[in-house]
């Protein structure tokens, strides 16, 4: 530890072998991201600040949370396994005093499910501790490891976010201060990385080079230095904060109590949004590109019904990711928009195992069917994404079960067909239903009587924005960011195969 510098951190409960492996299930969406938050505020409780701000971000990963918050030199940490609202306690909360707090809540994809690995990671440096918080995925991660392994760095976790921390601190204890330490840390990074970064000095936002993960700033209140960093703009609505501005690619923004400093540290920065934080992970009510994405996924609706327009007597959307694009489809065919599938809001992620007979029985304990409404109706409903299948398949049943004559599914987004690399857990490719089957095979395999995807052209249209400003990469396979072969193979089976 060093000179004049006090640190705590805690963790939570221990979390059961059970417990783990109740996170490592099949997944037939995309795998949320995480959700990062950081809070400038002197004299406010930025620790309940924080709280509220991921509890807005829960969306974005359900594993683990944590807050790190900084009084001067001293830092106080507390992370669990769990949600939010079961991490954190009013008591707990008191015991994190700060004028600045670093907040995650995580979904992993680079390290396993277990408590060791919940964020904020924490690095003591010559200036002090520091605490960071990672939305994203580095793709050299091996490299890096060997490079600060020859440095003497030791690793407490098996996380790529511990090695960017570590990175840092490593340059700062070569005697570089903060931002010119994580500058240099930065570029021996590739992948995806928005950051949020609390130090005794002051609060770091960064997004990498091409800002495929997103990353927002903003004011607390007019006038002063108070400053809030979120994944999305409702982790700033839910504590009454005013959006200011995105984060740009390859930028650091230093927050102090002189105010916000930006730094474009990246040579050749070149914008690569991930296109599905548009489509699905981001909240409806988030801000992207001025508008809620709400309207965004109206449109996508709008063009899926263009493009794929059926005779139907009721249109309806899979809860809740589905329904804003299915409105859509509905306003532009004509065609009713009513609801048939019910959403149980109250189940999250349990310990408690359904019965064999309950999953045999399909998804009620998540979703219900409206028999009254459905019997003896065309039916088309809408998803914003298939990935294995394996829940529309239990869906479509659901439907015929309750009386629906013709299921017609509808999806607003095009056919997953390669894994991703950057923060998101879409599986192997050969556990991707649309890279090993023709549509006309997923419409067997899934029980629908016609099966329609959104064209990618379509997608990117009415984004209204550069479609070369997205990454896209798990619709066309075209990755922004080199990967490594040996990364690549492990995801990239069936094209591992043709060679």
């Amino acid at each position: 530890m060093m000179p004049h510098q006090s640190f705590s951190s805690e963790q939570g409960n221990p979390v059961s072998y059970q417990e783990q492996n109740d996170f490592h299930h099949l997944p037939d969406k995309p795998e949320e991201a995480c959700g990062v938050f950081g809070l400038y505020a002197p004299e406010e409780d930025v620790a309940k600040l924080t709280y509220f701000g991921l509890y807005a971000l829960q969306h974005r990963g359900q594993e683990s949370a944590g807050i790190a918050t900084f009084a001067g030199e001293q830092v106080h940490c507390y992370k669990d396994m769990g949600l939010v609202s079961q991490v954190f306690n009013n008591d707990i909360l008191r015991k994190l005093p700060g004028t600045l707090a670093v907040g995650h809540t995580r979904y992993s994809t680079t390290g396993s499910s277990l408590k060791v690995n919940a964020q904020p990671a924490l690095a003591k440096t010559r200036l002090g501790t520091l605490a960071l918080a990672h939305n994203g995925n580095l793709v050299n991660t091996f490299e890096l490891r060997q490079e600060l392994t020859k440095r003497g760095v030791n690793f407490n976790t098996t996380t790529d976010s511990e090695m960017i921390a570590l990175a840092i601190a490593d340059e700062v204890d070569s005697g570089k201060d903060w931002l010119k330490a994580a500058i240099s840390a930065f570029e021996l990074c590739s992948g995806a990385y928005s950051l949020v970064i609390g130090t005794p000095e002051g609060l770091m936002g960064v997004r990498d080079p091409n800002g495929i993960r997103p990353l927002v700033i903003g004011t607390l209140n007019e006038g002063t230095t108070r400053y809030v960093l979120a994944s999305e703009t409702c982790g700033l609505d839910i504590i009454g904060a005013e959006y200011l501005r995105d984060v740009e690619p390859g930028e650091l923004v230093w927050i102090t109590e002189d105010g916000l400093a930006s730094f474009h540290w990246a040579q050749k920065p070149s914008r690569k949004l991930c296109i599905f934080e548009m489509i699905y992970f981001a909240r409806p009510d988030s801000l992207m590109h001025d508008e809620t994405l709400y309207s965004y996924r109206l449109r996508l609706g709008e063009q899926l019904a263009v493009e794929s327009y059926v005779e139907a007597d009721l249109v309806m959307g899979v809860p809740d990711s589905g329904v804003p694009a299915a409105i859509g489809f509905s306003r532009k065919s004509g065609v009713a928009y009513g609801e048939g599938l019910i959403k149980n809001r109250y189940v999250g992620r349990t310990f408690i195992q359904p019965t064999q007979h309950m999953r045999e029985s399909g998804i009620r304990m998540k979703l219900n069917t409206l028999k009254d409404v459905l019997t003896g109706k065309r039916i088309i409903i809408v998803d914003d994404s298939i990935v294995r299948g394996t829940t529309s398949r239990k869906i479509v049943k659901a439907l015929r079960d309750a009386g629906a004559t013709e299921v017609h599914m509808r999806i607003s987004s095009p056919p997953v067909t390669h894994p991703c690399f950057y923060g998101i857990d879409t599986d192997t490719q050969d556990q991707l239903i649309a890279a090993t089957k023709s549509v006309k095979d997923i419409e067997k395999q899934i029980g629908v009587d016609s099966l329609a995807y959104l064209s990618w052209e379509g997608m990117l249209k009415v984004t209204g924005e550069n479609p070369n400003s997205f990454c896209s990469a798990c619709f066309t396979g075209d990755y922004p960011i080199s990967i490594p072969e040996d990364v690549k193979r492990s995801k990239l089976i069936l094209e591992n195969a043709k060679i």
